[in-house]
């Protein structure tokens, strides 16, 4: 819900509490006002009754509209309400009615004065029309207003938005927003343009330190690598050397590794895979199996693949490529020998389900998408495979799921297009 159409729900709301609350006020004192009205006539004209009995001994005529009558049988005294019948209508009316008591002849009469109320009848018919009329003409005057305002004084708030749903801190851009008259709309334009270029410009550090960063760092593991192989290589190498260097070389492909994998990520989150054409998955994906096949010949793996589509999405191809590399060898290398690696490729998904070590109490599948999480604490991977394979889907909108079936110990990721 918009925040003006809560707002205006809280006035119109409380607009009409209000004027239910006045109306009925209003309608109960008129009313009030009306009954004492009749009543004060009525006791007006029994005191000029009694007057005109005092000094004459007799009734006059009725020298006032309404009823009068007479009995010689005790009537209840005092005001009520009663029905009586309209002789030109023939229809029982509502009436205020007072009753008294008089000496007349040296016998008392009990008389009844009747004065009809179809005046005040008529006189809350016009009152409750007037009020529905107001309450109404009100309401909608308060809707018109509101949505006036709207398009008249929210109009720089929604530049604002539009503004905000194009900002692209890629393109180095700083917001330019329209200046208002409204001074919580300016301050808020003023505090996003500092922000945007904030963000603009701890996004250009940030890309610069990563590139600078990657490239520094490259050439040192590569010059590594290099002489560590050359060391290797030495016929005259002292035995106890060999090992220590191994494992130095290990070490140090583990390094190239695990920087390869964070310069692949940082890339990805900083949107730097603009580009992007139309990839046939499935011959990407029999490339991939095809370069794998030593690796599991090796573990003696039994494979079953199953291309059911050729999809074609449009997709960076060095992401593509990372993307099934990563499933592929993490389903390789957490499996166990002998195990099964199992593939199925459709129109809208991408299932890798491979055998493997069963896991233990308290793991949660949702862990291994953490980076540097592994099952096995005591693995060479560096525990980037599945954060680089969701960072990747969540980059194209890409869903992916981990399954695990403990009957089979079979664990199954799923890219869901």
């Amino acid at each position: 819900m918009k925040l003006l159409a809560a707002t205006n729900r809280y006035y119109l709301l409380l607009a009409a509490l209000l004027f239910s609350l006045g109306s009925g006020l209003l309608y109960f004192g008129v009313l009030w006002a009306l009954q004492g009205e009749v009543e004060e006539r009525l006791f007006q004209q029994r005191d000029y009754l009694r007057a005109q009995v005092q000094r004459t001994g007799r009734l006059p005529g009725t020298p006032f509209e309404g009823r009068m009558q007479l009995s010689a049988t005790p009537q209840p005294e005092g005001l009520r309400d009663v029905q009586l019948l309209e002789p030109l209508e023939n229809e029982l009316e509502p009436y205020r009615q007072l009753t008294f008591r008089l000496q007349l002849d040296g016998r008392p009469q009990w008389v009844s004065l009747s004065k009809a109320l179809l005046e005040t009848g008529h006189v809350q018919r016009l009152i409750l029309l007037l009020l529905a009329g107001v309450l109404g003409t009100l309401l909608l005057s308060m809707v018109l207003l509101n949505r006036w305002l709207a398009r008249r004084l929210w109009t720089p708030f929604k530049h604002t938005l539009h503004q905000l749903r194009g900002y692209d801190v890629r393109q180095h851009q700083v917001l330019r927003l329209p200046d208002t008259h409204i001074e919580e709309f300016a301050q808020l334009n003023h505090t996003l343009t500092h922000l945007s270029e904030r963000v603009a410009a701890d996004y250009a550090m940030l890309k610069e330190f990563t590139e600078n960063a990657a490239h520094e760092t490259r050439t040192p593991l590569a010059i590594m690598q290099a002489k560590l192989e050359q060391l290797l290589q030495l016929p005259d190498l002292p035995a106890p050397a060999g090992p220590l260097i191994a494992d130095l070389y290990a070490a140090v492909q583990r390094l190239a590794r695990l920087h390869q994998g964070l310069t692949l990520l940082s890339k990805i989150e900083n949107q730097q895979f603009a580009a992007a054409v139309p990839v046939p998955l499935a011959g990407l994906l029999r490339e991939k199996l095809a370069q794998l096949e030593d690796f599991m010949d090796q573990k003696q793996l039994r494979l079953d693949v199953q291309l059911s589509a050729e999809p074609v999405l449009p997709l960076h191809p060095a992401l593509a490529d990372s993307l099934l590399t990563n499933l592929l060898h993490n389903a390789i290398r957490h499996n166990q020998p002998g195990g099964l690696l199992r593939v199925r490729l459709s129109a809208t998904e991408l299932v890798v389900s491979n055998t493997g070590a069963a896991l233990a109490a308290g793991q949660q599948p949702a862990q291994f998408f953490e980076r540097f999480r592994k099952q096995n604490a005591a693995s060479d991977s560096p525990g980037l495979g599945l954060s680089i394979v969701q960072s990747i889907a969540a980059f194209y909108g890409f869903e992916v799921r981990y399954g695990y079936a403990a009957d089979q110990a079979l664990h199954t990721l799923r890219v869901v297009f």
